[in-house]
């Protein structure tokens, strides 16, 4: 029998999780679901998806094992408590969610229905972010000690002005780190390992006249290692200059992973493990780099679908996922620190994530 899926949320991102779900062996995309039932009746026919309703309950009632995430941020939680009463397993789009008290409810759910419960970080699956990390575990960067993510983004007034639910904080649940540093800000703690203290400032510099959130970010971050790591971020740049996540390890080499322009797959700027040295400068003014969003998630897509094809095998095989809800609580609760201590002006300490619920599901 085939793993029988659908897609909540009809909006920009869900047509790579159509494509890449129809891409995977063993699974069939039944239906979708968005509140706006004409899109997704629309999206439905676009993709060749046999069934469209106007609600989680509509679609979860069709009979589904498993089920994809694309909402806005805050209505995660509801959508993935939902599907772990259901007991159907469920990939969610990131972040996992605009709290860390709500994660910790969606992963505290997920553990007692049994549920496999993932988050979607698909840059994890760029072979040059994987290289880094084999580097670190297999020793020859070394413990990192030092990291630094950069996000130089172009976002036009038109980008927060296309949907409704932009830039605000009770739709959207925070601007630039919440929407795009924040997969970054999980690359760093990949490689960084756990984050334990934050200091931050955020700021709304370019696009207040358009939005309530924050545009711009800077923050440091320590880790249990003892490594420190440095974050700054925008949507304000007039040109458009991509992600960039660099580490130097406890043996002094450097390896960064650089997406430029944003959307196209990232590569080892940087890299001087011992006995290997490679410079490479992929900026060029020739570049068309200031992309519409959609070209941007297009650009992505074939890692949606490594992803998305990790997820259904870890729910048909039964085993971990590559990105758990655990493993994206991480980034939130740096996302949501910086939040508070740019409030508060003070260092916040990081609490752990919490404890199983229940036995026999350490790997979900």
């Amino acid at each position: 029998m085939p793993l029988r899926a659908g897609i909540v949320g009809c909006g920009k991102i869900a047509g790579n999780h159509a494509h890449a779900l129809q891409q995977v062996p063993g699974v069939e995309v039944v239906a979708c679901c968005d509140p706006d039932l004409e899109r997704a009746r629309a999206f439905a026919a676009r993709h060749g998806i046999a069934h469209a309703v106007g609600s989680v309950a509509e679609l979860f009632a069709l009979g589904l094992d498993a089920c994809t995430v694309c909402t806005p941020h805050p209505v995660h939680e509801q959508i993935v408590l939902a599907a772990a009463e259901a007991g159907i397993h469920v990939l969610c789009e990131k972040p996992i969610a605009v709290d860390v008290a709500a994660a910790d409810r969606m992963i505290a759910a997920a553990d007692r229905a049994g549920i496999t419960f993932g988050v979607l970080f698909q840059r994890r699956f760029w072979p040059a972010a994987r290289r880094i990390k084999a580097a670190i575990d297999d020793g020859r960067l070394g413990v990192p000690v030092l990291g630094e993510v950069s996000v130089i983004l172009h976002r036009p007034s038109t980008y927060y002005s296309a949907d409704a639910w932009r830039g605000r904080w009770d739709t959207d649940g925070g601007g630039v780190l919440m929407t795009q540093a924040v997969h970054q800000i999980d690359m760093l703690q990949w490689f960084m390992g756990a984050p334990v203290r934050v200091s931050g400032f955020v700021g709304t510099r370019f696009h207040g006249e358009h939005i309530e959130t924050e545009d711009s970010a800077s923050a440091v971050v320590s880790f249990a290692s003892g490594g420190t790591a440095t974050i700054t971020a925008t949507t304000g740049a007039n040109h458009n200059l991509g992600n960039r996540v660099t580490v130097i390890g406890a043996t002094g080499a450097i390896a960064s992973v650089l997406e430029f322009p944003e959307g196209r797959e990232g590569v080892n700027e940087l890299w001087t493990a011992p006995g290997e040295v490679e410079l490479r400068t992929p900026y060029s003014p020739e570049v068309d780099a200031n992309l519409d969003v959609r070209d941007v998630n297009a650009g992505l897509a074939d890692f949606h679908t490594l992803q998305v094809q990790d997820f259904a095998e870890s729910v048909l095989t039964d085993r971990r996922p590559a990105v758990t809800g655990r493993d994206a609580r991480a980034s939130l609760a740096v996302v949501a620190a910086i939040y508070e201590s740019s409030r508060t002006g003070r260092v916040v300490d990081l609490a752990p994530a919490p404890t199983l619920v229940s036995s026999g599901k350490e790997l979900r």
